[in-house]
This record gives structure tokens, sequence and C-alpha cells, in this order.
């Protein structure tokens, strides 16, 4: 049996450090990472603090970039990215603020470009069918009720 790898806390901030650099990190992510040492709460403490103090953990710089790339690349909607985030504990402020690095223009568009290419690939000839199975996709992809059902009508008409 291998015993387990003791540290110093000064490594171990190290590490935390080297893993907040690689991508930026939620305080929870980052909490849970810190408790796989088993260290004593006043050292877990101290290391949270020295990452905050040294901005390697800034939790609006992680809810802008998280609402931006999974916006970007995913193509998540607004409802999706505020679920997510509230998951990861974010607080509402810093949920606000990330929502607003979403430009209300491309969103459209995204919206827009994902659902015709979805149309496209539906194999469904029943037009209720169609049109459900649409909305379906647009919903569990996060977008607000109101604007998936303007755009499916937009494009099946």
């Amino acid at each position: 049996m291998n015993p387990k790898k003791s540290y110093t806390v000064q490594e171990i901030q190290q590490k935390i450090a080297q893993y907040c650099v690689y991508q930026d990190r939620c305080h929870k992510e980052v909490e849970e990472k810190i408790k796989s040492y088993d260290l004593i709460p006043e050292a877990r403490e101290m290391i949270l603090l020295n990452l905050m103090k040294d901005n390697f953990l800034n939790e609006e710089r992680f809810a802008k970039s998280f609402a931006r790339g999974k916006f970007r690349i995913k193509h998540w909607g607004k409802n999706r990215i505020v679920n997510e985030l509230k998951m990861r504990d974010i607080s509402s402020y810093n949920i606000k603020t990330a929502l607003k690095e979403i430009d209300e223009k491309e969103y459209i568009n995204t919206i827009y470009k994902i659902t015709e290419n979805r149309n496209n690939v539906i194999s469904e000839s029943n037009p209720y069918k169609r049109k459900k199975k649409l909305i379906d996709f647009l919903l569990r992809k996060g977008f607000e009720t109101a604007l998936i059902f303007k755009t499916v009508d937009d494009v099946l008409s």
C-alpha cells in the first residue's frame, strides 16, 4: 500500500495556484481541490485568502469567462449559463455581470443559426413533431421560451 505523499502548506499553495493559472476556477472547485489535501481549516483559509489576494482566484473573472466560453463554443443560452453558475455558488451580482459579456446581436444570430442547422438535420416530416423537436432542443440549450417560439416560427415559416 502506498502512503499518501505529504506536502508543506507552501507546496500545496503553489499546486493550487498552478491549478488556477491553467484555467479560471470558481471558489467551489478550488475548495474541493484543497479539501483533497486533508489540511487543517486554518491552512485552507490561508491558502484561499492568498489565492484571492494574488488574484489567482477571482469569481467575477471566472463567471465572465465561463459565460463567454459556454455561449461561443457550446452555444448555450442564458438560462443554462445562469443555472450552471448557480450550481457553482456564484453570486447573483457576478452572474448579472457575466451575462453582460454576451452581445445581444450575436445571441440572436446564434439562436437562428443553430435552429436552422438543427432543422436541417431533423428527419421528421410531421410539422408539429418537427416543431416540438426544435423547441425541446433549444430549451435544453437554455434559451428563453419567448425567444425560442419566435425563432422556431421564423425558421419554419
